[in-house]
């Protein structure tokens, strides 16, 4: 029979399974985790300053009442008055159109053509 003598023989079978659930919670929680260092980083020279690019706005309203700064233009004739006005700008300015969202097609693509025509090749149409 049995005695208190005899080696009795370990189940690890629960110590297993805890350890396994250990493990899955810390592969769930570790992607989680946050850590945040303090960088001390080097100071830059301050003699140069960073420009702020150059824009061109151009508004037509449902109208087509074009409208560059304060300035308004009439469809028929803004490709001609644009391209005397373009001489005072750089032709590496980025162009914004805003345009009525009730205006046909080709009145868009008219302006945006004219724009590009006089040689801007930053031209881009602004939506909501």
């Amino acid at each position: 029979m049995y005695s208190w003598d005899d080696e009795p023989d370990l189940n690890i079978t629960p110590f297993v399974d805890v350890m396994l659930v250990l493990m899955a919670i810390l592969m769930v929680t570790a992607p989680t985790i946050n850590y945040e260092e303090q960088i001390d980083l080097p100071q830059g020279t301050k003699s140069t300053k960073v420009k702020k690019e150059s824009t061109i706005t151009i508004r037509m309203d449902k109208e087509r009442v074009i409208y560059l700064g304060k300035e308004k233009f009439k469809l028929s004739n803004f490709r001609d008055t644009f391209m005397l006005k373009s001489k005072s700008y750089d032709l590496k300015t980025t162009v914004f159109i805003r345009a009525d969202e009730r205006l046909p097609y080709k009145d868009v693509i008219f302006l945006l053509k004219s724009v590009k025509d006089v040689g801007f090749d930053k031209v881009s149409l602004i939506t909501e």
